[in-house]
C-alpha cells in the first residue's frame, strides 16, 4: 500500500500539474501562441521569455500551455470515443456469447493485429490530419483494447450467483446487462482509460512530429519537437522542453493507473 499511495501522489501530481496548465492556457498565456516575431527567433530563456523563441519569434512558454491543452483534449476525446466503441462490443461479445462473440471477436482480433499507431496511421491517411481526425483515429485504433478487457469481465460475471438471480426473478437481459454486470467492470476501466490517456498523448505527439496531427499553426508538442530539429545545437531548448512534458505526462499517467489499480483491486491489499 506504500508504494501505492507514493505512485498516487507522484501520479496525481504529475497529471494535475498537465490539467492546471491547460486549464490556465484556455484563459491566458504569457504571449500569443501563434503570432510571428523574426526579430526576436532564437532567443535564449530570459526574464521576457522564460523557455525563450523558436524559430518565427513566438513564445515557447506560451506555445508549451496551448500544446497542453491540446494534448488534452485529445486524450481525454479520444479516451471516451474509445471507450464507447470498446464497452459496447465487450458487453455486447461477453454476454450474449454464440455466433455474435464470434463475429465481433474475429473483427477485434484483426484490429489488435496491427499497432495502434500503424492502425492510426492508416485511418489519418484517409480522413486526413486534424485534431478531430486524430481523435477518430486514435479512439478506433485503442477500442479493441477495451473490448478485450470489458469482455473477460463480463464473461467472468455472467455465470456469478447475483447474475443467475436477476435471471431467476425475472428481469431482462439488457436489465440485468446495466443493473448488475455493467458496474463491475468500472474499476478496471477507470485504471485502463488513466494509463490511455499516457499512450494516447504519445500517439498524438508522434503521429505531430510525423506531420499528421494538428495542422500549424496551431501548436502540439509533437509538431514544436519536429520543428526543433534543425535547431538542435543552436537551441536545443526548443526539442528538450516538449520532450520533457511528454515524458512528464506519460510517467504521470502510468503512476496514477498502476495506483489506482493497486488501490482498487482487493487482491492488491495484502501486498
Amino acid at each position: 500500500m506504500m508504494r501505492a499511495r507514493l505512485n498516487l501522489i507522484i501520479g496525481g501530481t504529475l497529471v494535475s500539474a498537465l490539467v492546471v496548465m491547460a486549464a490556465t492556457a484556455m484563459v491566458w498565456t504569457p504571449a500569443s501562441p501563434v503570432r510571428v516575431n523574426i526579430r526576436a527567433r532564437l532567443l535564449p530563456p530570459s526574464g521576457q521569455y522564460w523557455l525563450g523563441t523558436d524559430e518565427f519569434g513566438r513564445d515557447v512558454l506560451s506555445r508549451l500551455m496551448t500544446g497542453a491543452q491540446t494534448s488534452l483534449t485529445v486524450a481525454v476525446t479520444t479516451v471516451v470515443v474509445a471507450m464507447a466503441i470498446g464497452i459496447a462490443v465487450g458487453v455486447t461479445s461477453g454476454f450474449f456469447r454464440g455466433w455474435i462473440d464470434r463475429v465481433l471477436m474475429m473483427a477485434n482480433d484483426a484490429l489488435l493485429a496491427f499497432p495502434g499507431i500503424l492502425l492510426a496511421l492508416g485511418l489519418l491517411a484517409v480522413i486526413g490530419p486534424s485534431q478531430w481526425g486524430i481523435v477518430l483515429a486514435l479512439g478506433l485504433a485503442y477500442a479493441p483494447t477495451v473490448a478485450r478487457v470489458v469482455r473477460g469481465q463480463v464473461l467472468s460475471l455472467r455465470e456469478r450467483e447475483f447474475v443467475e438471480a436477476s435471471r431467476a426473478l425475472g428481469n431482462s437481459q439488457a436489465y440485468t446487462l446495466v443493473r448488475h454486470v455493467l458496474p463491475h467492470t468500472v474499476s478496471p476501466l477507470i485504471v485502463l482509460a488513466t494509463s490511455m490517456c499516457g499512450w494516447v498523448i504519445l500517439a498524438e505527439s508522434a503521429l505531430s512530429f510525423l506531420g499528421l496531427g494538428v495542422p500549424p499553426p496551431a501548436p502540439t508538442w509533437g509538431n514544436m519537437l519536429s520543428a526543433a530539429r534543425p535547431f538542435m545545437e543552436t537551441a536545443p531548448q526548443l526539442a528538450i522542453v516538449p520532450g520533457v512534458m511528454i515524458a512528464l505526462c506519460l510517467l504521470g499517467a502510468n503512476l496514477l493507473g498502476d495506483a489506482l489499480r493497486d488501490l482498487l483491486d482487493p487482491r492488491m491489499l495484502g501486498r
